[in-house]
């Protein structure tokens, strides 16, 4: 029953999310005219757009707590973890996208997909888990996998001004992205073990924090004026914006689900073999053949979902609570 729960919790993420990313695009690189003789502009308001999904994450998870999820019951969880878990979901997500001024996409994606390693490191350390040793092996195992398949080739050698872009602060900043995302899981294992906070509070709390944190960051930047702006002048926009949220807020519905029942460390190799499995969908539906690379990496990922289905799930300690 737990594995069937955890495999419908991963299918909404894997749907929901592959949405999100494709109307996410459509958003950000699509060109917008606002009357014939006017040039194209783009949407570039990022800090708007995360508050706009936070938002609408808040008022989901208030419906869900007031309808179907009204027996989680009260919520004991002390303020100061959401706040903190809050803060380090959002400077991940910073430190990611401002990344990309230094990396290329695909260094960014591959430094991004070994985000499991600090969720367990950080989970051991702070968050008082213990995992089976076997526990380690299989999820290097899904890491490298994903790594070797969906890292792209750069035009055989990289130019000049290209290698003198993948400058030491962009590897500093994934570093620093991977840290938050750790930190994340770490102070969701406290959660669990000394509140056994549910989720339906966990995506209350932890968007309220996060909408304040991006309301001030736009405020204090005057983002906000230009994208009201921006969609006065634009109002087709914001049925793509309202998709977008409501299948972010879906989204990470299941996300919380899984955190909730499961544990941050499940939720974050779900989220990083998404990728691999929307790129090997697209290489079967349309007939792409897979490098060697590839192929190692596929077989790395299976065997590693396959063994730790198999065998990780060994009797470890819990995350013991704080006396």
């Amino acid at each position: 029953m737990d594995t069937s729960r955890l495999l419908f919790f991963a299918l909404g993420i894997f749907v929901c999310y592959f949405y999100y990313g494709i109307v996410q695009e459509r958003i950000t690189r699509g060109k917008y005219v606002s009357g014939p003789d006017d040039e194209a502009e783009f949407f570039t308001y990022s800090l708007s757009l995360v508050l706009t999904t936070c938002f609408v994450n808040y008022l989901f998870a208030k419906i869900l707590l007031a309808t179907i999820q009204k027996k989680q019951g009260d919520d004991s969880t002390r303020t100061i973890y959401y706040c903190s878990s809050a803060l380090t979901y959002l400077l991940a997500m910073v430190c990611s996208f401002m990344a990309l001024q230094w990396v290329s996409y695909p260094t960014q994606v591959v430094g991004k997909s070994c985000k499991p390693i600090p969720v367990m490191i950080l989970g051991v350390l702070l968050g008082r888990k213990r995992y089976p040793m076997q526990k380690y092996l299989f999820v290097l195992l899904i890491v490298v996998g994903v790594a070797l398949f969906i890292w792209k080739d750069h035009s055989k050698k990289l130019s000049a001004d290209s290698a003198a872009s993948e400058s030491w602060m962009g590897e500093l900043l994934l570093v620093l992205s991977l840290t938050m995302d750790g930190l994340t899981g770490a102070i969701q294992e406290r959660m669990r073990a000394e509140h056994q906070s549910k989720s339906g509070h966990m995506m209350l709390n932890m968007n309220f924090w996060s909408c304040i944190f991006v309301s001030v960051a736009v405020l204090l930047s005057g983002e906000i004026w230009d994208f009201v702006a921006f969609v006065g002048r634009h109002p087709d926009i914001v049925w793509q914006l309202a998709s977008f949220a409501m299948a972010g807020a879906l989204g990470q519905f299941f996300i919380f689900l899984t955190v909730s029942e499961f544990g941050p460390l499940p939720c974050s190799i779900i989220t990083t073999t998404r990728k691999f499995f929307t790129v090997l969908g697209s290489v079967i539906f349309f007939g792409n053949s897979l490098l060697t690379r590839q192929w190692i990496g596929t077989l790395f990922v299976f065997a590693g979902l396959f063994l730790d289905g198999m065998y990780g799930k060994s009797p470890a300690a819990p995350a013991k609570p704080v006396k």
